[in-house]
């Protein structure tokens, strides 16, 4: 199965994290089909925290890839973001 989730990278207490599409088995971090965001939960005022290509995310969600709660939660902030 195909997943839509978040992989973790920065530094040690400073979180980033890049939206990607992976398999299921896959580890966190591993190896994945296709990056198509990032969200930063420690971004300044004036810096972008949050990007989803739409695009790519209708695409692999309707080619059957399922998006984990966290992801779920951050495409409803973009779209709230985005209205």
């Amino acid at each position: 199965m195909v997943v839509i989730r978040l992989s973790r990278g920065g530094a040690k207490a400073r979180p980033f994290f890049n939206i990607v599409v992976a398999d299921k088995r896959v580890r966190r971090d591993g190896r994945f089909i296709e990056r198509i965001g990032f969200y930063n939960p420690i971004a300044s005022v004036g810096e972008e925290s949050l990007r989803i290509a739409q695009d790519r995310l209708s695409y692999w969600v309707g080619v059957g890839a399922q998006t984990s709660p966290t992801v779920d939660r951050l495409i409803k902030q973009a779209g709230k973001a985005a209205a």
